[in-house]
């Protein structure tokens, strides 16, 4: 990433409420590529550990957000509403808000019942690490990483271009635009149902007779497949609650593959095992070998808001991101891309 800002962000004022993960890397991020930022934590304990790491960290919300452009939510996903709801009476109308949590239903509705779909933009970084916390922080954690976020119908696609924008030039995201429903049933089975079933496989380990001598014998598949196991159990308990009938439902559709592999490796089956394994290897081979056709779409700034809303929708549902939102005039000009069939 190049760091100092231009362009159309070059005198943005951003404020990131919440530093611990990710709060803290989007902050770190937007320092190290000179905006103009503050951070603030309720912990003050985490707000001077900010401060020691060069970036200004007020010690009120209210001295952090005023007069800011764009302020990034980045609590707990319990507080989210009520901390949109503060913020929003404490910055300007033209100010545009955003946040990091990992369900966007819930908070996205509470915008629509605060009247503040045309600035609140909800969003989800696709990125994280084991480690919490603002000391485990860095500018480069979200570098490149998918990052949803949410349309809004009608003018509310005005702060979903500038931030789109923003993201795009300052962490060089790969925008990806999805409603807050097909958010959270995506990511119950890319992200939510992964954490339980790390879970799982550590809280089974740790009950074996032989717990020691399992880790002993550990590879790759285990250190893969129990890694998100290490994140703060409160953190991970409160993404799965607030997504549970979607994380039920694609736990469901797992089980019942699971349940497949099982009947099979009981019938001494071993072609219906061989299938299984090989119709789950075609999903990580798609995965490790994605590729993707470029696209550009153009729409009139003052038109059809809710055709470029579909059209944006649309793209994220087929797997589809954003790598450019350029805005003049009388047009936006998006580059996209599309994933190639296999």
């Amino acid at each position: 990433m190049t760091d100092g800002t231009t362009g159309r962000y070059a005198g943005v004022r951003a404020a990131v409420i919440g530093t611990g993960l990710i709060g803290g890397s989007v902050l770190l991020r937007l320092a190290e590529a000179g905006v103009d930022v503050v951070g603030w934590d309720p912990d003050p304990v985490t707000r001077e550990r900010a401060q020691h790491r060069g970036v200004v960290s007020p010690a009120t919300i209210e001295q952090a957000v005023a007069g800011r452009d764009v302020v990034f939510l980045c609590g707990p996903l319990p507080t989210l509403a009520r901390t949109l709801a503060l913020v929003a009476e404490l910055t300007a109308p033209g100010c545009v808000l955003t946040d990091v949590g990992s369900t966007k239903v819930e908070v996205a509705e509470a915008a629509h019942r605060l009247g503040l779909a045309a600035r609140f933009v909800p969003g989800h970084p696709m990125a994280g690490a084991e480690s919490a916390g603002l000391t485990a922080a860095s500018p480069t954690l979200l570098a490149g990483a998918a990052w949803v976020l949410c349309p809004g119908p009608g003018t509310a696609t005005d702060a979903f271009r500038w931030l789109t924008g923003l993201l795009v030039e300052l962490f060089e995201a790969r925008v990806v635009p999805m409603s807050a429903s097909a958010h959270d049933s995506v990511a119950a089975l890319a992200s939510h149902v992964p954490h339980l079933l790390a879970g799982a496989l550590a809280g089974a380990t740790q009950r074996a007779p032989l717990r020691d001598a399992v880790l002993t014998l550990a590879a790759g598949s285990f250190s893969d497949g129990t890694r998100v196991a290490g994140t703060p159990a409160e953190r991970t308990a409160n993404m799965l609650l607030g997504n549970r009938d979607r994380v039920l439902h694609e736990l469901d559709e797992v089980r019942a593959f699971l349940d497949g592999l099982a009947a099979a490796l009981r019938a001494d089956d071993a072609p219906a095992l061989i299938a299984g394994y090989a119709e789950a290897r075609a999903a990580r081979s798609a995965l490790l070998g994605r590729r993707f056709a470029g696209q550009s779409r153009e729409f009139a700034v003052g038109g059809d808001h809710d055709a470029e809303v579909t059209w944006l929708r649309g793209l994220g549902d087929v797997g589809g991101h954003l790598t450019g939102c350029q805005v003049d005039r009388d047009a936006v000009s998006y580059t996209a891309w599309l994933p190639v069939a296999d």
